[in-house]
């Protein structure tokens, strides 16, 4: 019978098991998979031997003489589950060599991602000596009949995958409170690191095949709308970039190996990543921001010979290229690019990716895309001249499904992205994690429009904003109280989330901010906070499938200098100097961010390793010290902005100084903000400068650079 239910499962959706042979594993164990699907059991049954038995609820078994059926046999070991008992009986059966398969979230999952498990298995784990093997069912959620909303096939390609067998951590000096809630995280993190791992290793290798492979299943569905309010379906999308690719091949030079791109958040800019990627090119996004100078340093040091912009963007910019030019490198304008794609070539583009769509996903000079590099970035350069970041594709598509391990996105969510595409952050998860997951996304041009933006988030209904503790200040000042109705997912990065913002968010809009942290150098996300596990003024839990360590720092007591390593993390740097550098540490990228982490892995950033004062023999945090002054002056107004520098002082080694917008602030109120938040003596500024303006960065953090050179 079991041969009989492979070989239809086989037929009927391709079904295959990876490392099958950990369920040779002796009781006592514990199989724990994710529950997506109505005939999960189904296709676990095909895998397991006989004495294997499914807990199930004898409650739902009395619903219908089908449920009775399926859940009351030989296979099952049904349980109460409103009884204190049915634990017990579990971890019995479990003591005496059992061998159990546990659906642990207690339910089918509603988004297609891992929801909550009940801490009950947490107790199992504690109080038995069972081993464990967790199991990433692949595909059973587009299934007909699937309670998460989204596309479905008949007979949908399924795969199970099993990890390793775990043996529990031993717990001591714990409570069973204490004991059943970490084992229960522990587990969680066990399934969401089997999920990411099933992904990596079975998902599209690059961004371009997974993006293609995405429009292939979904042809009609909008993918792609900017503020000219011209959507992009997934095929007019692959089909533009097909098209585009065309002309592009003849102008670009033969070895140039980074093409830079210099344009705004509109649909142009991922139609023409795709082209570049099809190409075998690699795009290397300027941060228009930055001004003439850099953007000069950055195309040099890319080695860039070409440029692909817009004449429409620089009219309307008022950017200056002249520089760029004088240096040789040539502007390679999109109007005239479009100018040579005719009737006859759109329409073969687009019978292209009607009839062979994968076509557009795979390099056309025959090399693979896995393991070379996606796209090149540059940091945003807040503290020296910015930095070149190489990203793999690997990079890019490990970041983004390790996020989207641990949220709960869904197919019919609308991300709305106001932040620049030249921005890890904007680029990564603000573009290609939808455009890969299958989610409409609306890039508008700039996040500085404070009463624009949350009108235009309000008009697209979209579930999901990406921003910074900058901006979202300018929107809770700016926006209707309603337009944010529809927000399911809000989640702040680039610069520290600030009381005051969370405050006005949660009070005006209902909304709670999530709070994450990363780097360009790590594409970008290292620690999310999540509505599953979320824990104020952290910055979340560090990502599947990455390991970090703290090394020490002297004079800072809390906490140590953060170092990361993972999947996600850079090929290298273009800068000779910071790339041996990064070199020498094997793997692990040193963030240069003081942090502390909490027992149950929740990270805190106490501040950059440069953004430390010595005081009197002290290390003070300028970061704590700005965020202790954010907001504590409302009697001028949300505008009013505190940042803090330092300059050298004989007596005390560092003297602290207060940089303000506001004329009318004193020395004394800030002395008193800073008593107000427990600060010691020692972080209290000693003199204050007015400026008439705060330098800001693109992604709305304070340009300390820029800043120093005002003092």
């Amino acid at each position: 019978m079991i041969a009989f239910i492979r070989f239809l499962l086989g037929w009927l959706f391709r079904f295959r098991a990876y490392d099958e042979s950990v369920l040779k594993t002796p009781g006592p164990v514990l199989l724990v998979p994710n529950h997506v699907s109505w005939f999960d059991w189904l296709f676990l049954v095909a895998c397991l031997d006989k004495d294997w038995k499914f807990v199930v609820s004898s409650v739902t078994a009395q619903k219908s003489w089908l449920h009775r059926l399926i859940m009351l046999n030989r296979r099952t070991f049904p349980i109460d589950t409103s009884s204190p008992y049915a634990v017990k009986r579990m971890a019995e059966y479990l003591n005496a060599n059992g061998r159990l398969v546990l659906f642990a979230e207690g339910r089918i999952s509603k988004t297609g991602a891992l929801m909550k498990l009940f801490d009950g298995t947490g107790f199992l784990l504690h109080k038995t000596p069972s081993r464990v093997i967790t199991c990433y069912l692949r595909g059973a959620e587009r299934m007909p009949f699937c309670p998460q909303p989204g596309w479905r096939r008949w007979f949908p390609p399924v795969t199970a995958h099993f990890s390793p067998v775990f043996t529990p951590p031993k717990l001591e000096n714990m409570s069973t409170i204490q004991a059943r809630e970490h084992m229960t995280a522990w587990l969680r993190d066990k399934m969401l690191q089997q999920r990411f791992q099933a992904e990596m290793d079975f998902g599209p290798r690059n961004v371009l095949a997974a993006i293609v492979e995405t429009a292939r299943r979904l042809p009609k569905r909008i993918a792609l709308e900017d503020a000219t309010r011209q959507p992009l379906t997934y095929r007019r999308f692959l089909t533009g970039a097909s098209a585009l690719a065309g002309p592009l091949a003849g102008r670009l030079h033969a070895d140039a190996e980074h093409t830079g791109v210099l344009l705004p958040n509109v649909n142009a800019l991922p139609v023409l990543l795709l082209s570049l990627w099809h190409l075998g090119r690699v795009p290397a996004v300027l941060n228009f921001s930055t001004g003439p100078v850099t953007m000069l340093a950055c195309a040099q040091l890319a080695g860039m010979k070409q440029i692909i912009t817009s004449r429409l963007f620089l009219e309307r910019a008022k950017l200056k290229v002249d520089n760029l030019t004088a240096a040789g490198i040539e502007m390679i304008y999109l109007e005239d690019l479009r100018g040579q794609i005719g009737k006859i070539q759109k329409l073969l583009a687009l019978l292209r990716m009607t009839v062979n769509p994968r076509s557009l996903g795979r390099a056309a000079d025959g090399r693979s895309l896995d393991d070379r590099t996606a796209v090149v970035l540059f940091t945003s350069g807040s503290e020296g001249m910015p930095k070149a970041v190489a990203l793999t594709h690997t990079n890019l598509l490990a970041n983004l499904r390790q996020m989207l391990a641990v949220t709960d996105i869904m197919d019919t969510d609308r991300l709305f992205n106001c932040l620049p595409l030249f921005h890890s952050f904007g680029l990564t998860v603000g573009t290609i994690l939808p455009l890969v997951r299958g989610l409409y996304v609306f890039i508008y041009p700039s996040p500085l429009h404070y009463r624009i933006v949350p009108a235009a988030f309000y008009d697209t209904d979209a579930t999901i904003f990406l921003s910074t503790n900058t901006f979202l200040n300018g929107y809770g000042r700016r926006a209707h109280p309603y337009d944010f109705r529809t927000l399911r997912y809000l989640f702040a990065a680039a610069e520290k989330l600030q009381e005051t913002t969370a405050t006005t968010w949660a009070q005006k809009f209902g909304v709670r901010i999530l709070e994450g942290y990363g780097a360009t150098e790590c594409a970008p996300c290292v620690c999310v906070n999540t509505p599953l596990e979320p824990r104020y003024g952290s910055v979340g839990r560090i990502m599947p499938g990455m390991e970090y360590k703290l090394e020490p720092v002297e004079g800072v007591t809390e906490g140590g200098r953060l170092l990361v390593r993972g999947p996600n993390i850079m090929a290298g740097y273009l800068n000779p100097e910071a790339n041996a550098k990064f070199k020498e540490l094997g793997g692990w990228y040193d963030t240069g961010d003081i942090v502390s982490v909490t027992p149950d892995g929740f990270f805190f950033i106490r501040g950059r390793l440069k953004r430390f004062a010595k005081v009197s023999g002290e290390m003070v945090s300028l970061t704590a010290v700005e965020d202790a002054l954010a907001g504590a002056f409302p009697q001028y107004g949300l505008r009013c902005q505190v940042a803090v520098v330092t300059r050298p002082d004989e007596s005390k080694g560092e003297l602290l100084i207060a940089v303000t917008n506001e004329a009318k602030l004193t020395l004394e109120e800030i002395r008193a903000a800073i008593r107000a938040k427990g600060l010691s003596n020692l972080s209290a500024p000693r003199e204050i400068k007015v400026v008439q303006e705060i330098p800001k960065l693109g992604t709305g953090k304070i340009n300390h650079r820029e800043l120093a050179k005002l003092i």
